[in-house]
């Protein structure tokens, strides 16, 4: 992921020492940056301790003290071994919910998601409880299919519930040992959908010890702070274990993940930057922190 792409650049330029001029140059681009209030307002915090004490002066100074601070968000997260750190059941079939609003690209991440664990060696198998749009369920089939893995939907109109129950017990039977749940998008203000979703959460739980084995928020990476907004929400009905950041390209400033990591303590799993199958990579913390640093804008 080429993060100087998905990112403004934070650092100001040519300036010749820490100063208050410089310091709300730098909280404005942190903010621009999707970073959040809260965690601007801290690693500002930081830098101007810094130059008070002497320990940080000039340019270089101000990049160690980013440097350590951004990658302190992420402490113990993500590396280039973060699809084997999801959470594997003692007793298969390994079971991992996937959530999002309409739009986030929920659907090609599920896709790329079997994709990258069958490359890992597991068997997967993905389940449409999308029982609404049909278009959807088509769509995800055509991922599945493209990703080497078995596919199973509900009756049109049916319970999504019914679905995971009857998805966990088909991967029992066949062998399989990972089931990726497609859940409909829904709007994170819509009431009856937030509850509808709590009931697969619940159906799981009952039908297999320890399901879902991770929750899987699915953000636009586009949206900016509109996404923390989301995750909240999404927290009250499910326990969301991990985000997928969905289309972090070149038009998304990227610094969302800090957001998210410092106002919510959830980790980011996983970062799509394509439309191909191959394009969901871990999230690598320091590969981020140095984009962040070598951004220009």
């Amino acid at each position: 992921m080429n993060w100087t792409r998905a990112l403004r650049r934070v650092v100001p330029p040519a300036f010749r020492r820490i100063d208050a001029d410089m310091l709300e140059k730098l909280e404005e681009r942190l903010i621009l940056a999707d970073f959040g209030v809260q965690a601007s307002m801290r690693f500002v915090d930081l830098v101007e301790k810094a130059a008070r004490k002497g320990t940080a002066r000039d340019e270089a100074g101000l990049r160690r003290i980013l440097r350590g601070a951004i990658r302190d968000v992420f402490d113990g997260d993500g590396g280039a071994g973060a699809a084997d750190a999801l959470t594997v059941a003692a007793t298969p079939p390994t079971v991992y919910l996937v959530v999002g609003v309409n739009g986030v690209g929920k659907t090609t991440t599920i896709g790329k998601l079997a994709h990258l664990l069958g490359t890992r060696g597991r068997r997967v198998m993905v389940a449409a409880a999308d029982t609404f749009r049909a278009g959807a369920v088509e769509q995800l089939e055509r991922w599945a299919e493209r990703a080497g893995a078995d596919f199973i939907r509900g009756q049109p109109g049916g319970d999504p519930a019914a679905v995971a129950f009857d998805a966990i017990a088909a991967a029992r039977a066949r062998g399989t040992d990972t089931v990726l749940i497609d859940t409909a998008g829904r709007l994170h203000t819509h009431g009856g959908l937030m509850d509808e979703l709590a009931k697969v959460d619940r159906v799981t739980a009952r039908h297999h010890p320890g399901a879902p084995h991770e929750t899987l928020l699915v953000l636009d990476a586009t949206v900016g702070q509109n996404g923390l907004v989301q995750a909240r929400e999404f927290s009250r009905y499910v326990t969301v274990t991990g985000i997928v950041l969905a289309k972090l390209d070149s038009t998304a400033r990227g610094g969302i993940v800090v957001a998210l990591r410092e106002e919510l303590g959830i980790p980011i799993r996983m970062v799509g930057t394509g439309e191909r199958l191959e394009d969901l990579k871990p999230f690598d913390p320091d590969e981020f922190v140095e984009g962040v640093l070598a951004a220009r804008g």
